[in-house]
């Protein structure tokens, strides 16, 4: 007579039970309802009966790890985007001349801006507040409410379009402020890019760019192609081909020191500013490459003027590389000096006791495709991550 073998018991079936639908009733998408009420979970495991020449057997068939997946994949295509993480990459001024004082009291810049390959990550999720987002990072000093320019740019994207989306926002950040890297302008423009993912992309790219303005000079640059020539108090922005190699080494170095940058431009005078015209900069860098001579920035010598130290550094630099660089320069309104053509520092920034404390970081130049936001290189095509030679934590400020 033919026998039946029940692979499980009624003890391991009502464990089962017991603790798995509990399990699963409890996972929720962002207060959407409970998979189970939604998709009709099943409660028992499914049966399929073998036979074996004379031998008959039933054969409990249960795969949970399948079904979520295929369950998880529904329940993402019913609620839409709910969570993103971008890469918020920073940038240099390969030259930046300031040509003239305005009436509204701001200056009027000429400035090769291009997006470099060190930046933040920043996570954004969808957040059930309807009053509120909430922001955290990884440093100490950075400020959480709304004087952070990420706060402030995904107000300016609820005002400009009606959403009623709020987030859950994590910076991890890595580049150092009060850097001239504009890393705080990148940080707003990649919250408007993603407030725009999470509202189906009604915004387009011109409008992020114009409403970016209003809470930062230097913001819209970033939604450039990476590279661009930007005039007026730096939001009038043009798009340029790459005028220098993506994969041309550099170094950044940074000492603990920041520069004020109301500071740098109170100390500013125009007569001391260099006269050369920032097209003919433009054209000899896209036909001949960078040099020292067309790496000028009309900030450094007020910058020198609030930090000293400052100018004894880029000399050092210069006069320790022999050769080694093909230019050097401060970026911004400081205190960050970059050297262009290799990524390794002088060899006295880790032997000198005076300069323990500095931010070191090589880097390369990148580029984004249109509608796509930025792309952290991988480590293979840049060389090693970041360095820190101290805690981002010690005094950052935002």
């Amino acid at each position: 007579m033919a026998s039946v073998h029940l692979l499980h018991s009624s003890i391991l079936f009502n464990s089962f039970n017991s603790t798995k639908r509990n399990d699963f009733s409890a996972f929720k998408i962002h207060g959407s309802p409970s998979i189970n009420q939604k998709h009709n979970l099943r409660k028992y495991p499914s049966f399929k009966t073998m036979s074996s020449g004379d031998r008959r057997q039933l054969e409990i068939v249960y795969d949970p790890e399948e079904r979520l997946n295929k369950l998880a994949d529904e329940v993402d295509k019913e609620a839409g985007l709910s969570r993103l993480t971008l890469f918020s990459p920073c940038k240099v001024n390969v030259f930046l001349r300031i040509t003239g004082k305005r009436e509204d009291g701001y200056h009027d810049l000429a400035s090769l801006f291009h997006v470099i390959s060190l930046g933040d990550k920043i996570k954004f999720s969808l957040s059930p507040s309807r009053t509120k987002d909430s922001l955290s990072t990884n440093v100490a000093g950075v400020p959480l409410d709304d004087k952070n320019l990420i706060i402030k740019a995904l107000n300016l994207y609820r005002q400009k379009t009606g959403s009623d989306k709020y987030f859950w926002i994590h910076l991890d950040k890595k580049v150092p402020t009060g850097a001239g890297l504009g890393g705080g302008s990148s940080n707003a423009a990649t919250a408007l890019w993603a407030a725009n993912q999470f509202s189906g992309g009604i915004a387009t790219e011109k409008e992020l760019q114009e409403w970016s303005s209003e809470i930062g000079s230097d913001i819209p640059f970033f939604f450039s192609r990476g590279a661009a020539y930007c005039t007026g108090r730096g939001e009038e922005v043009k798009n340029i081909p790459p005028p220098i190699p993506l994969d041309t080494p550099m170094v950044l170095i940074k000492p603990q020191e920041a520069c004020s940058t109301a500071q740098v431009y109170k100390s500013l005078r125009l007569d001391q500013t260099s006269k050369v015209d920032p097209l003919s900069l433009l054209e000899k860098i896209s036909r001949e490459g960078i040099s020292q001579d067309v790496c000028i920035n009309d900030l450094e010598l007020p910058a020198f003027g609030v930090l000293p130290t400052l100018r004894r550094l880029k000399q050092r630099i210069i006069a320790a590389s022999r050769g080694q660089y093909d230019a050097v320069f401060m970026s911004g309104s400081g205190s960050t000096i970059v050297g262009i053509g290799s990524p390794d520092p002088p060899q006295f920034l880790y032997d000198d006791e005076a300069y323990k404390d500095v931010f070191l970081s090589e880097a390369t130049f990148i580029t984004r495709e249109e509608n796509q936001w930025y792309s952290e290189p991988s480590s293979s095509s840049t060389g090693s991550v970041a360095e820190f030679s101290r805690p981002l934590s010690d005094g950052i400020t935002q």
